[in-house]
């Protein structure tokens, strides 16, 4: 079937001057600490009528809230956060969920993660095969199976119905509120807070999963003040109103935290929410429960010191005053026990002072928390790297040395680095496979692990430190990996609102952060990362693959992808609609069926039925396929390519050294104009060799670092060709090769290199190879 239009809108039925109104994150404005939103907004679509606004998918959310006595607003934002109120055609997410409500399929065994049989770290110099070890991941809550029971209706059709899914949705919601002990009435949106944290399913408990809970409700309810309109993939429009004075837990009281940049701010939640939802505390302990993980929590607020008495026992600063008692008061565990005086630090009002009581022999756990209390106190542990708006975690990966001289694994710095890329993956696995392994010195590493379900996000290295992850040392070197739960072609491999959101969130920060241009030419997909060498190169990864939505995302970060160039612009910007755009991809697992995708077809003729173009590095013996795993002939949304020839409804790109033709007709446009640098090749240099890393010349080694080969990739620029350009960049190496961070060198060259958009991977040439061109 083909879909109609998924443009995002959002409703602008009511809104106040502190909800910012964005198209595609409507909750931006209400997120603490969150940066201007940057995005487009769009005018409101007219008011539907009540017979079409209660039509299809929208009267499924209207009857599924009556049967189970969820309001609408509610079921509608949660399903939102999961799907975009999306079917998907009855396939799964990446994390096994199903339909507009997601319901996880907790029997669907998680896949093997990627890395097996290659070498992360893309130096040849040292390379390192990864033996994958054996992993038993810990299965997702089963909401399927779940909703089954609550209404009756098989898994399929739970599955394949997106009516039916719905209805299980809402059976859900009012389960996990009869559950939470729900307050008030049924008819408030506000009492379904802690059912809303709980819906996600996460498997773990603990401070920081009821973190990822309350964050994940804390999107569904700004989400329900902003409202958001929009026509799904099928065809269905759907719509939540705005309701801009919803009070909610998190708004009713408690200290305002920080203000969003609208300058609104939001109380804290009630100590109440988080206590149904973080477990609770051993009988055996007291006193307050310890400082969440996450770092989305401001802390709390120092304690108040007690007031002092008349004759204060002195002592050392870092101890409390002790008080003399008849009876010493139970202490908890972690605090030093009281000790009688000789004098009690008080007389009563008339009498002399009665004898002294002396104090009991201190108790086992008394005389450890004596014990501890003498230790000097151990530094504090720095929070995880990102953004206040989103849930966040550290997890660090392992930092061990192993027999052989070698360690595990990744390479810390000494000091800062320079970063240049964001590189987005996915997993091949589960979250909870994907954060165990990143704890095993023998495999890879990363940076940011990225949850489906909920958007939680678990932080395993410090930017300073270089992760092993995209099979390319030089990038590596200068970038920062983020892994997504899911997978590339699995089943629908479509992923989930809450991991966009979150994972755009982390990506503007880090980018504002490190000077990371937001543009495709520095936030990479792993199959825009070249290879190091010709041998390297037709086994360089492919993931995130066709079914990221690049459009969708760019827009979270508040860089659209839109026209920049006039009618005599030199380049095009890839840009097919996502919802419409079909490729017809073969290798899916259960079929590549009727899929949206970022990606267009590149082919040797104007013509649909032209073969593929060529790539001589993915197939040195044979030609271009149309597996979702071979990205040899394909241009993806956001990539910027020079324009060589239109013809009709076709457009040709420079592309690999040849001329590449893609489907772009005026009523349904596959690119758009663009604007930016460009490089031919210098008269007298072609062909021009390409290169999959910008490093320095022989001369440029002092002694000690083993020089590395200069080696040119399989491809060449002929003269007269033309190619998107960035800006100069200095060649360069680490030399990272031990533990000691202090024993890491830099080596800087002096030729320079462009970056260029070469085919589906960015490269690199001499900069004294090319020109700019010129109008």
């Amino acid at each position: 079937m083909r879909r109609l239009p998924g443009t995002t809108v959002v409703a602008t039925l009511t809104v106040l001057a502190s909800v910012a109104l964005v198209s595609v994150v409507p909750a931006e404005a209400a997120r603490p600490g969150s940066r201007p939103a940057r995005l487009q907004t769009h005018p409101a679509p007219a008011a539907a009528t009540e017979a079409g606004a209660r039509s299809g998918r929208q009267a499924a959310f209207t009857e599924a809230a009556r049967r189970y006595g969820v309001p609408e607003s509610v079921l509608l934002a949660v399903s939102y956060l999961e799907s975009r109120w999306e079917g998907h055609g009855g396939l799964p997410s990446v994390s096994a969920g199903y339909g507009p409500m997601h319901l996880i399929d907790g029997r669907a065994e998680p896949g093997h993660p990627h890395g097996a049989g290659e070498d992360p770290r893309g130096d040849e110099t040292r390379p390192r095969v990864i033996a994958l070890p054996p992993m038993a991941a810990d299965p997702p809550e089963d909401t399927l199976r779940r909703a089954s029971e609550l209404t009756g209706l098989s898994p399929a059709r739970l599955r394949e119905d997106a009516s039916a899914n719905i209805m299980g949705g809402a059976a859900l919601l009012a389960d996990y509120r009869r559950r939470t002990g729900g307050e008030g009435s049924g008819d408030d949106p506000a009492s379904w807070y802690d059912a809303v944290a709980r819906y996600p399913g996460t498997p773990k408990r603990g401070a920081a999963a009821g973190e990822a809970a309350l964050s994940f409700a804390d999107e569904v309810y700004a989400t329900i003040r902003a409202g958001a309109a929009r026509v799904t993939g099928d065809g269905e429009r759907v719509t939540l109103p705005a309701t801009p004075g919803l009070s909610t837990p998190s708004t009713r009281s408690g200290p305002a935290e920080p203000s969003g940049p609208s300058g609104s701010s939001r109380p804290s939640r009630p100590s109440e929410a988080r206590a149904a939802l973080l477990p609770a505390r051993p009988a055996s302990l007291s006193g307050p429960p310890p400082a969440p993980v996450a770092r989305r929590r401001a802390p709390a607020p120092a304690p108040t010191p007690a007031p002092a008495t008349k004759k204060p026992t002195t002592g050392p600063a870092t101890k409390p005053a002790a008080t003399a008692t008849k009876k010493p008061a139970t202490q908890p565990a972690t605090k030093p026990a009281a000790t009688a005086t000789k004098k009690p630090a008080t007389q009563p009002a008339t009498g002399s002072a009665p004898a002294p009581t002396p104090a009991p022999a201190p108790t086992p756990t008394a005389k450890i928390a004596m014990m501890l209390a003498k230790r000097p106190a151990p530094a504090p542990t720095p929070g995880p790297d990102c953004p206040k708006s989103v849930s966040c975690e550290w997890l660090p990966a392992a930092y061990k040395r192993l027999p052989g001289g070698r360690y595990g694994n990744h390479d810390r710095s000494a000091g800062p680095r320079r970063i240049d890329y964001i590189v987005i993956h996915d997993g091949e696995t589960s979250y909870d496979a994907m954060t165990r392994l990143a704890k095993n010195p023998a495999y890879l590493s990363w940076h940011f692990t990225i949850r489906s379900a909920d958007g939680h996000i678990a932080q395993h290295l410090r930017a300073r430190d270089i992760g092993w992850h995209a099979g390319n040392w030089y990038v590596n070197s200068r970038s920062i990996g983020l892994e997504h739960e899911g997978y590339l072609a699995r089943g629908g491999a479509w992923y989930t609102e809450a991991m966009y959101r979150a994972s755009a969130r982390l990506v503007r920060h880090l980018a504002a952060k490190y000077d990371v241009p937001l543009d495709r030419a520095h936030i990479l997909g792993h199959d825009n990362v070249p290879g190091t060498t010709p041998e390297t190169v037709g086994g360089m990864h492919d993931d995130p693959g066709p079914y990221w939505d690049w459009a969708h995302y760019f827009e979270l970060l508040g860089r659209p992808l839109r026209a920049s160039g006039g009618d005599d612009a030199r380049s095009v910007l890839i840009r097919p609609d996502y919802g419409t755009n079909s490729p017809g991809f073969t290798g899916c697992p259960g079929g590549c069926r009727g899929l949206g995708a970022a990606s267009v077809w590149l082919r040797t003729r104007p013509s649909a039925t032209a073969p593929l173009v060529k790539d001589i590095g993915k197939h040195p013996t044979g030609g271009s396929t149309y597996s979702v795993y071979d990205h040899a002939a394909r241009a993806s949304t956001g990539q910027r390519y020079a324009l060589a020839e239109r013809r009709g409804d076709w457009t040709a790109i420079w592309y690999l050294g040849q001329k590449a033709w893609f489907h772009d007709p005026a009523g349904a446009p596959a690119s758009v104009r663009a604007s930016g640098p460009l490089v031919t090749p210098r008269p007298g240099r072609s062909p021009v060799r390409v290169y999959g890393r910008a490093y320095p010349k022989a001369p440029a080694y002092p002694g000690g670092v083993p020089v590395q080969t200069l080696t040119p990739l399989q491809y060449s620029i002929p003269a007269g060709q033309v190619y998107s350009s960035g800006g100069k960049t200095r060649a360069s190496y680490l030399r990272a090769a031990a533990f000691d961070p202090s024993e890491h060198r830099v080596v800087t060259g002096k030729i320079r290199y462009r970056q260029i958009q070469f085919g589906h991977r960015i490269m690199f040439v001499r900069a004294s190879d090319v020109q700019p061109v010129t109008r």
